[in-house]
């Protein structure tokens, strides 16, 4: 059925002279055509868009109906499908019905369009389908449509089937067929095929090198996919910005800044590579991930344009190693010059405020959200439930987790921690049993968060029971973090001797975590014997960590063993293992302060020193003061 006539915003059809343009379209209409409705083609040549030429369609259809009207729509349709616009499928198959010979070229056109859709293009098979039952032979141009369909449609048989066809049809050897089959397999995860593709075309040309590249770096052989790009350069051709973008994110996830600086050189050699913004945001994210802050800075600085995505780069870059501070600062400079930040900005910020204990700066951010009426769901409802928990505003976490519509696994992963975090064990215990009436099945974290709050709370048969769900039911297997949670829990209970028979039974080697766990349970209950023991084993895999001296010092402090503490603080001396430095920090108008033992490197240190003795000094007199009149 063709669209009824519609009256809404349709185009008002005017008599006027028809166009040199228009020409071409009248041929096709009959000699009797009435002069009085040419006006048709002029406004057919101005169409723009296909609900535009669906009412002027249907005012055809109860003007003038003829078939070879039919044809001068579709012969507009072809020219919008030309400019990759979406088209409606069920328009596209009932004007093709309609038609007594649809050409190849109309075919091609209308598959085009409909595999350049996101939603329809599967239809374009259909479509394909129909032309080969009508006896129409695809050319060098049809081919590459139809595999764009059945990559956008993950159909991967219906693609080995084009791809048989053809070879049958001597097409396979066409480069621009050739290369659409390597993406339409990279696409569908069928790497193989994409490489046996790629071996066995007789012409290879920039596009079909990226192609298979890509698909290596897709499908996680970042090693593979630079390699090829050796071999490329070895085979005299040059790669452009989009080759070297996909490389250079394959260092990335290699870590290799060694290759990255390699590739850095043949950027700066080669002339006709344009460091545009997206191999300069390239540049900065490899730079970042393989371990070197300050070159990514340096690009950065140079990189004559930047966009949302490169501040990105810095800004979670940063944030990912660590350097929350320097995240931050580079968040208030990008907010100083403008830069409206997204989805990705916020979260990344989100993170440092959680790590930081920055709760001012993430209540702006939940602040901007809804001025924006950005809905906390998602990536960002996450991190705001995790800033909000990390930052010791539980019921804000609480709040923003009840009213987030789309809940995942880590959503419940971040509640449950933090409850687990501020003692609100039984709570988060609550809410664990609540995922699987949800359809979510927990993970790793999950679990971390579940055991850590059974251990707070002293639910030692329920967190027996949770670590062997991990492995029967949910197929998890237990990691040292599972273990080290385990032997807390049973050591804060005063369960000593299974804590270390648990760790004796572990099929993996305990690490300091583990062992650390237990020797917190001995300085708990006393234990200064096995404390020893635990220490020997915990120095032996970190010898230059100093948390096991001083915990076994307190051990050995609070048994009133006072010269083993202080040869234990002598061996310390000896090994140069200075005890970390007590650390404290506070925000103020959103910067952070923070304050080590000893350090006195504050811009603001003298001040801040004259204050404090003001404020001993009030203390003594207030003492003073109260100690006289006690005794008056």
């Amino acid at each position: 059925m063709f669209p009824k006539v519609l009256t809404t915003n349709c185009p008002s059809f005017v008599p006027m002279a028809l166009s040199s343009s228009s020409s071409s379209l009248a041929s096709t209409l009959p000699h009797d055509f009435n002069p009085q409705k040419l006006s048709f083609l002029s406004t057919l040549q101005t169409c723009k868009s296909i609900q535009g030429l669906k009412q002027i369609h249907a005012s055809i259809i109860k003007t003038m109906p003829s078939p070879d009207a039919q044809l001068t729509i579709s012969t507009r349709l072809s020219a919008l499908c030309a400019q990759s616009l979406p088209i409606d499928p069920r328009y596209a198959l009932s004007l093709l019905a309609q038609l007594r010979t649809p050409n190849l070229p109309l075919y091609n056109a209308i598959i085009r369009g409909l595999a350049t859709s996101n939603n329809d293009s599967i239809e374009g098979l259909v479509v394909y389908k129909q032309m080969l039952s009508k006896g129409i032979v695809p050319d060098n141009y049809t081919i590459p449509f139809v595999l764009k369909a059945c990559a956008e449609s993950r159909a991967v048989r219906e693609g080995e089937e084009v791809h048989g066809q053809a070879i049958k049809m001597g097409l396979a050897s066409d480069v621009y067929v050739s290369n659409t089959l390597m993406r339409m397999y990279a696409v569908c995860d069928v790497i193989r095929s994409a490489r046996k593709v790629f071996d066995t075309s007789p012409q290879r040309d920039l596009v079909s090198w990226t192609t298979m590249i890509q698909g290596y770096v897709k499908m996680g052989f970042a090693r593979e996919g630079v390699g090829l790009f050796f071999e490329m350069c070895g085979e005299n051709l040059q790669a452009d910005g989009m080759t070297l973008v996909i490389v250079l994110s394959a260092c990335a996830r290699l870590g290799d800044l060694r290759l990255g600086r390699k590739l850095h050189r043949y950027i700066i050699r080669n002339s006709n590579v344009n460091l545009d913004v997206f191999v300069g945001n390239a540049l900065v994210d490899m730079y970042l991930k393989c371990g070197d802050a300050n070159f990514a800075r340096k690009v950065f600085q140079e990189m004559p344009v930047k966009n949302v995505v490169s501040w990105n780069s810095m800004i979670s870059g940063l944030a990912q190693k660590g350097e929350f501070k320097e995240s931050l600062y580079m968040f208030r400079k990008m907010q100083r010059l403008g830069v409206k930040p997204d989805d990705v900005t916020l979260v990344a910020v989100l993170n440092s405020c959680a790590n930081l204990g920055v709760l001012e700066l993430g209540k702006w951010v939940h602040a901007y959200l809804d001025r924006n009426q950005i809905r906390a769901d998602g990536f960002i409802g996450n991190a705001l439930v995790d800033m909000y928990a990390k930052c010791g505003s539980i019921d804000q976490a609480c709040w923003v987790f009840q009213a987030m519509n789309r809940k995942d696994v880590y959503s419940y992963t971040a509640m449950i921690v933090g409850l687990a975090m501020h003692g609100q064990g039984g709570k988060a215990l609550d809410l664990f049993s609540e995922m699987p009436k949800m359809g979510i099945e927990p993970d790793e974290v999950t679990f971390v968060g579940v055991l850590t709050a059974c251990s707070h709370v002293g639910l030692v048969e329920e967190g027996r029971k949770y670590f062997e769900d991990m492995s029967t039911i949910y197929n998890l297997r237990p990691q040292l973090e599972h273990y080290g949670c385990m032997v807390d829990l049973l050591g804060r209970a005063g369960l000593i001797n299974e804590a270390e028979e648990f760790i004796r039974n572990m099929p993996i080697e305990p690490d300091a975590f583990v062992l650390g766990a237990l020797l917190g349970a001995c300085k708990i209950h006393g234990k200064v014997e096995l404390g020893e023991s635990v220490m020997k084993k915990i120095e032996t895999i970190e010898p230059r960590k100093d948390g096991a001296y001083v915990l076994m010092s307190n051990i050995y402090s609070s048994a009133n063993r006072w010269r083993d503490a202080l040869k234990l603080r002598k061996a310390m001396k000896e090994r140069n293992l200075e005890k970390t430095p007590g650390c404290s920090s506070i925000e103020l108008d959103g910067v952070i302060h923070e304050f080590q033992k000893g350090d006195k490197s504050h811009p603001k240190i003298k001040e801040i020193y004259k204050l404090l003795d003001e404020i001993m000094s009030h203390l003594k007199n207030n003492e003073c003061l109260t100690h006289t009149s006690v005794f008056s």
